[in-house]
């Protein structure tokens, strides 16, 4: 491909993050500038195959044909996906233009990060069969999950491997396989974050992801999520049980927030902004009493700017120092 190709696809990476990560995107400013476009590029192959499996899983199940359309589609991705991590230097071929050459461009900027920043073509794999979980009829096919252990299976490849991609771009000052637990522990973070909020939609898709035997351990079976879903208000039971959750996350996040050390100093804060804001999601929900089956909880914009004006504080700080270590240096 063409330098003026994997520009095209570099920025449409990063549009696609604007536009759909507003958190994530908030983060990626504070990331050194050299790192960002590979981030983005992370950022835009998961949205890419995130859009196709995230449709109301209710009307695809009277819908065969769309099933095997995005069964299909996500089978030709996989088979370039494939080709593309197992030859890093070979030539990539972007359609001139039809409906394909998004998601060409998408997976080239993909590639060439991966190849650049040496990313194991597991953590891709992986990633791909949870997607496939997510999706009506194919053979892994999952809409509810039992336990927490059940749901961690799934959430490697959907979340764990997210954070484990990142490490190689943001760089590390520990051997990489020593940051590995904790980045995998913030990947988790936050999804279960993503599954505490988005509660009411996911099971407006007939999806459940807050794991069944912790719901039951409260007393809280389909009918009552339901019941919370349509009135707007919300059970002792269910709030008990969100509560244990949210607790179990958090103490997800203090593992996690170990790691943030691990990583090279200037990629530390725009971690940190992430790990703060995903972090407040949680005590958005319990602020708005745990509606999270009716209503999104958020973050606010002004929340969003002191955290990210603090971080970006810390990074002058960090710059400085370091040019002054250098100039003393020389």
């Amino acid at each position: 491909m063409t330098d003026s190709d994997l520009a095209e696809a570099y920025a449409l990476c990063r549009d696609v993050a604007r536009e759909h990560g507003k958190t994530y995107f908030l983060a990626t400013r504070l990331l050194p500038a050299d790192r960002r476009p590979a981030v983005h590029a992370l950022y835009a192959f998961a949205r890419m195959v995130d859009d196709i499996i995230d449709v109301d899983m209710i009307a695809e199940r009277e819908d065969a044909d769309a099933v095997a359309d995005d069964l299909a589609l996500l089978t030709r991705i996989e088979e370039r996906l494939d080709a593309g991590l197992a030859s890093p230097d070979a030539p990539v071929s972007v359609a001139s233009n039809g409906p394909d050459r998004r998601n060409e461009l998408i997976l080239a900027a993909l590639f060439d990060t991966a190849r650049r920043f040496d990313i194991p073509a597991e953590y891709f794999t992986a990633f791909m069969t949870s997607m496939r979980m997510d999706v009506p009829h194919s053979s892994i096919y999952k809409d509810r999950y039992a336990t927490m252990d059940e749901l961690k299976t799934y959430m490697y490849g959907s979340a764990a491997v997210i954070g484990l991609q990142m490490l190689p771009i943001l760089g590390t000052v520990c051997p990489v396989e020593e940051a590995r637990p904790t980045a995998s522990a913030l990947g988790e973070a936050f999804q279960v974050t993503n599954f505490v909020r988005d509660a009411g939609e996911d099971l407006a898709r007939d999806r459940i992801y807050l794991p069944g035997d912790v719901l039951s351990a409260f007393g809280v079976d389909e009918d009552l999520l339901w019941w919370c879903r349509r009135t707007g208000n919300v059970d002792p039971r269910v709030v008990r049980a969100l509560a244990d959750i949210i607790a179990t996350t958090r103490a997800l996040y203090r593992t996690a927030e170990s790691g943030i050390q691990l990583l090279e100093p200037r990629a530390r804060d725009g971690i940190a902004v992430a790990f703060a804001l995903y972090r407040d999601i949680l005590e958005a929900v319990e602020s708005d009493g745990y509606r999270c089956l009716s209503t999104r909880a958020s973050v606010g914009n002004s929340r969003r700017a002191r955290v990210a004006a603090t971080a970006a504080g810390r990074g002058l700080l960090v710059r400085a120092g370091s040019t002054v270590s250098l100039r003393s240096a020389g």
